[in-house]
């Protein structure tokens, strides 16, 4: 099975897949011979972004990635990201010049490359300057170790910041926003999808499947799913507590409005998702070549006005279930920040 045409990321000029393939479980979740086996017929169905990150199973999943591109490095758009601590060491962490610089190399080595298509800084760092941020990943394009730079899970506010900075310094801004969006995580419609497309960014979206509540096991009256991210996080998961209802019956209509239209719900989660048009392409994180299969299959789905309007029925535009939907810890939400 094969995807559809591709996209522009941006204003980079640079065509991208409609799907990219996320490649968080490799190497965690899903063991090194099939993550490979995955990787290839990811490539061979015409996915065209490989997105990874130094943090993931502390660069395991790069070196995996790595093996698997060695022979098509030249046909992919590459991305991968920086921030989170990799191994025991806390300076080994952040976005820092010290760090960043250190950590590219990394990356490039496990990953087997002399430069990267895109380089994120996976999370904002409240303790480092972001002037600095972006001096930093501008050096490493004038190196060539980098082609482009982005940045991901950043507020609308810092985007704007980020912009004004590369103006006041003659820099070259973030390209790219990388975010998470899904019928059940719709915060990013308000503020920051306007604020990318005002900028020209090119947005990767991640989590179409709500980390599972979208993947039609969540229904009303079933049992508590079972899977190894909602024993991690049990409060972001049980369906016993009364935060989670809402989102129980946005999931259970969601569902039911999927069997309508003759679609499964995951099928109709990635449409939705790659309906927006800002969305340059959709990160798909497949455990399994079935995983793979189902978000081939949903990436050439095409939904109607009406079914779109339904969902708005069900989720309104912009809206927030749970506060750790936005993939970060808010600074100005902490308790030393509202003065207790």
């Amino acid at each position: 099975m094969t995807i559809g045409p591709t996209r522009y990321l941006g204003r980079t000029g640079v065509r991208v897949s409609p799907l990219t393939l996320g490649t968080m479980n490799f190497g965690r979740w899903t063991q090194e011979k099939e993550s490979l086996e995955i990787i290839g017929a990811a490539l061979d169905a015409g996915i065209n972004v490989v997105d990874t990150a130094d943090v993931y199973g502390n660069g395991g999943s790069e070196e995996i990635v790595g093996k698997a591109i060695r022979h098509r490095r030249d046909d992919l758009f590459l991305a991968t990201k920086f921030h989170g601590q990799v191994g025991d060491n806390p300076q080994h962490a952040g976005n820092s010049r010290r760090w960043i610089v250190k950590a590219v190399e990394n990356s490039l080595r496990r990953l087997g490359t002399d430069h990267l298509d895109l380089y994120q800084a996976h999370r904002p760092d409240e303790h480092t300057d972001l002037l600095e941020t972006i001096r930093t990943l501008n050096d490493l394009i004038r190196q060539g170790k980098i082609r482009y730079y982005g940045t991901s899970v950043f507020p609308a506010h810092q985007k704007v910041e980020a912009h004004w900075l590369a103006e006041k310094h003659g820099l070259i801004a973030p390209h790219t926003e990388q975010a998470p969006y899904s019928l059940l995580v719709r915060g990013v419609e308000r503020e920051v999808f306007p604020t990318v497309q005002k900028y020209g960014e090119g947005v990767l979206s991640y989590g179409p499947l709500a980390a599972g509540w979208l993947s039609g096991k969540y229904r009303i009256g079933g049992e508590q799913p079972r899977s190894a991210r909602a024993e991690l996080i049990p409060g972001r998961f049980d369906v016993s507590l009364e935060r989670n209802q809402r989102k129980l019956a946005a999931a259970d209509a969601l569902a039911s409005l999927a069997e309508d239209n003759g679609l499964t719900l995951p099928e109709l989660a990635v449409a939705f998702a790659l309906n927006h048009p800002v969305v340059s392409s959709v990160i798909t994180g497949p455990r399994t070549h079935a995983h793979l299969e189902t978000y081939l299959k949903a990436a050439t789905v095409e939904l109607s006005s009406e079914t779109l309007d339904a969902i708005d029925e069900i989720v309104d535009p912009g809206t927030q279930f749970l506060e750790r939907d936005t993939g970060r810890d808010t600074p100005s939400l902490k308790p030393a920040a509202l003065r207790r």
